[in-house]
C-alpha cells in the first residue's frame, strides 16, 4: 500500500508494516498511484493535486470538518475524519470559555491591562445553570461529562430533535454551545428570531463553525442587552479583520479558531494516522468513515 502523507519528522517517523510512504509538502506532491492519501495543513490547490492521484481508495482528513474536501473526493474513493483527533482538546476549549466567562476572568484581565484594582463585577459559577449543547455529538457528549461536575444541568439537541422541543430547550438555557457543522442547512441556523427566543441573559458560545450564526444579529442581541455574552472560536467573516464591532465588546471573548489545537496536536496527528493505518492493514475498518450525506 502507497500512501501520502505531510512532510514533517513526525510523519517521516511512522513505520507500518506492508505500507510504503512518499512526502507531500505545499510545493510539491509525488507523482504516481496511491491507495491512500492523509490531509493536514495545506491549501486547496495542493489537496486538489493530492486527491487527482491515480488508483486513490481513500482519504484520511486530519480534521473533524469535512466540508473544506466533501466535495473535492472523487466518487468512490472512502473519507475518513479524525474526530477523534480533536473533540477533547475542544471541549476542554469550551469548558475554559465558559468558565472564564463566569469567573468574569476576561474583564479582570482588562483590568490588569489598565492597571486598574477592580472587584465589584457580578461573578458566578455554572452550578445550577441550564446548558443547551446544539450539536450533541462526539465532542457534545464530553463537554457533558466534563460540565456535570460542575454542578450544570445539560441537554443536548441534534438534528433530529423536533422544533419545538429545540426551541423549549434554548429558551431555558443559561447558556447556549453550538457545535453544529456548517451544512446547507445550519449554515445561519441561529438568526435573530431564535437569539429572541433565548433567555434574557443568556451566553452564547460558538465552538462549532463561524456562519452558523448571524453576526449582525448577535450584534444586535448584545448591544441591547438581551444576551448577557458570547464566547466564539469562530466567526464570520473569519479571519475576523480589525476594526470589526466583535473586538469592541467587552462581553465578547474571541479565539481565532483554535479550540481544537495542542502544542502536541502534530505528535498525535501523527500517531492517528499511524493507527489508522495499522487498523486499515488489518483488515479492520478504522473509526471516522463519512457515509454520504455526513459532514461529521
Amino acid at each position: 500500500m502507497r500512501v501520502l502523507l505531510p512532510d514533517t519528522p513526525e510523519f517521516r517517523a511512522l513505520e507500518v508494516p506492508g505500507v510504503s510512504f512518499a512526502f507531500f509538502r505545499e510545493d510539491h506532491v509525488p507523482q504516481g498511484e496511491a491507495d491512500g492519501a492523509v490531509l493536514w495543513l495545506i491549501p486547496a490547490q495542493t489537496r486538489a493535486e493530492l486527491l487527482s492521484r491515480p488508483g486513490l481508495k481513500w482519504v484520511l482528513t486530519l480534521t473533524a470538518g469535512i466540508e473544506h474536501v466533501a466535495s473535492q473526493v472523487p466518487e468512490g474513493v472512502a473519507l475518513y475524519n479524525a474526530h477523534g483527533l480533536h473533540d477533547r482538546a475542544v471541549a476542554v476549549h469550551t469548558l475554559a470559555g465558559m468558565l472564564t466567562a463566569a469567573r468574569g476572568l476576561h474583564l479582570f484581565r482588562d483590568r490588569q491591562r489598565e492597571g486598574r484594582w477592580q472587584s465589584t463585577f457580578d461573578l458566578g459559577t455554572l452550578d445550577g445553570q441550564r446548558v443547551a449543547i446544539w450539536g450533541h455529538g462526539h465532542i457534545g457528549r464530553i463537554l457533558e461529562d466534563l460540565l456535570r461536575p460542575l454542578g450544570a444541568a445539560v441537554t443536548g439537541i441534534r438534528s433530529r430533535t423536533p422544533v419545538e422541543e429545540r426551541d423549549a430547550v434554548l429558551a431555558a438555557a443559561d447558556w447556549v454551545v453550538l457545535l453544529l457543522p456548517s451544512t446547507p442547512e445550519t449554515r445561519g441556523i441561529v438568526n435573530a428570531e431564535v437569539l429572541a427566543r433565548l433567555k434574557p441573559g443568556a451566553w452564547l458560545s460558538n465552538q462549532g463553525r463561524g456562519n452558523l450564526l448571524n453576526t449582525d444579529a448577535l450584534l444586535a442581541a448584545l448591544d441591547n442587552g438581551h444576551l448577557s455574552g458570547a464566547v466564539l472560536d469562530v466567526t464570520d467573516p473569519e479571519p475576523l479583520p480589525p476594526g470589526h464591532p466583535l473586538w469592541e465588546r467587552p462581553n465578547v471573548l474571541i479565539t481565532p479558531h483554535v479550540a481544537s489545537s495542542t502544542r502536541d496536536l502534530v505528535e498525535r496527528g501523527a500517531a492517528y494516522t499511524g493507527q489508522f493505518l495499522t487498523d486499515l492493514t488489518a483488515g479492520q475498518e478504522p473509526e471516522g468513515r463519512v457515509e454520504a450525506g455526513q459532514l461529521y
